[in-house]
């Protein structure tokens, strides 16, 4: 795949595609750490006089963060202190006129790419190729430079549509995450110890299979509404109300499958022992093996207690390869924090390579100051499809323009 430094920037018109997509409150960006991330790509690009046009998305249609991207141009023009254009078009006149104006050095951001409905459902690269958006940008280019890892396992036009066209080169940042992965999946140090918690169940019991079949894996930690699946898996009564609110999400469904991957490797996936429960506004922690487990029936399930995040401490500490994606419970709730600070704490200090990705995953680490990961990887959804053994479509595209102009280029 080209790199960076194999290209002369100097007065080229350069598609830069990023993945800015950040958590909003009361319209406003709350979290600015995917920009950070991408920071040292763009003022590479500008050190070398390049003309940027940046293409970014933020939310899916009818959803709340569904916006625009100006506030995202004024983020991004303080944090790299230079002027950031915005322009409220995608692929129009307007939008055309201002990447052909642009003069080196200049950075320009387009409105939210999801604004054109050619860019929200994934298609194979001969289909994105024929979008109106790739037809009339292209001509307007020389380089396309993905860093937008966040988003590597979709197959939209702007991700993956110009990559025969152009030369499509990974930015800093994807080269680094795609490194740090790769790293932790290849290793052969052991043991390798995979904390799957939050929401994902279904992509993480796909995350289970293949690496626990390919021998990548040598404990499995659970929690979070993963946790909670597979404790019920294990035949565990978790609670009216806990069942219940799976089924109302569409997790109850996924039970069977967690009953098959424990036939498959049972020793080698671990659940909560215990969970803490909000009790008339208070914490109160719920041992499965005692009496107190009653109080399940009538009360959501909010973290896992304090006796598993000892039990996974004791497991992380002589870890040698870490991947952990999801919290262990409701961690905006400083209460119910203790199981996802408590575990995150364990693989900060623990001697293993470390890898914690996930938006919810990242916040936490933000919120309560943790430190000490060696990889905080900005997309959830992409890491997590990496380790179910998928090919990115970002990756394959990167490797095929790779392909298609490496002889022009002189490799």
């Amino acid at each position: 795949m080209f790199r960076l430094p194999d290209f002369d920037y100097g007065n080229r018109t350069v598609f830069l595609r990023l993945d800015l997509n950040s958590p909003i409150k009361d319209g406003r960006i709350i979290s600015d750490a995917r920009f950070r991330a991408i920071i040292p790509t763009v003022k590479y690009l500008l050190e070398r006089g390049a003309k940027i046009v940046i293409g970014t998305h933020q939310g899916k249609p009818y959803e709340k963060d569904y916006t625009t991207t100006e506030e995202h141009a004024k983020v991004l023009e303080r944090l790299i202190d230079s002027q950031v254009k915005y322009v409220d078009d995608v692929l129009g006149k307007y939008a055309r006129e201002s990447i052909t104006s642009l003069r080196p050095g200049e950075v320009l951001m387009l409105e939210n790419l999801r604004f054109s409905a050619e860019d929200v459902e994934s298609r194979p690269i001969e289909m994105c190729e024929r979008t109106h958006f790739v037809r009339r940008l292209s001509p307007l280019l020389d380089y396309v430079v993905v860093d937008a890892f966040a988003t590597a396992h979709r197959s939209h036009p702007s991700l993956v549509g110009f990559s025969r066209l152009k030369p499509m080169i990974q930015g800093f940042l994807m080269e680094k995450e795609i490194n740090a992965l790769k790293k932790a999946y290849d290793s052969m140090d052991k043991p390798r110890v995979y904390v799957l918690g939050g929401a994902k169940v279904g992509d993480s019991i796909e995350v289970m299979r293949n690496v626990l079949r390919g021998g990548r894996a040598d404990i499995i930690l659970t929690g979070g509404l993963v946790g909670n699946v597979f404790t019920l898996a294990k035949g565990f009564h978790i609670g009216d109300t806990n069942i219940e609110f799976l089924e109302g999400n569409g997790l109850l469904e996924y039970v069977e499958a967690a009953e098959k991957v424990l036939d498959d490797f049972y020793p080698l996936i671990r659940t909560p022992v215990d969970f803490a429960i909000d009790y008339n506004g208070e914490r109160v922690e719920v041992d499965l093996l005692d009496d107190s487990k009653r109080l399940l029936d009538e009360h959501r399930i909010m973290d896992v207690g304090e006796r598993t995040v000892e039990k996974y401490r004791e497991i992380l500490k002589s870890a040698s390869i870490v991947v952990a994606n999801g919290p262990m419970g409701v961690f905006e709730i400083e209460e119910f924090a203790r199981g996802t600070v408590g575990v995150f704490k364990a693989i900060a200090e623990s001697k293993a390579f470390s890898i914690v990705g996930g938006g919810h995953s990242i916040a936490s680490l933000e919120k309560y100051e943790i430190r000490g990961i060696d990889h905080v990887s900005t997309g959830g959804g992409a890491m997590l499809a990496f380790f179910e053994g998928r090919e990115l479509p970002v990756i394959r595209a990167l490797k095929e323009s790779y392909k298609k102009f490496s002889c022009d280029h002189g490799n």
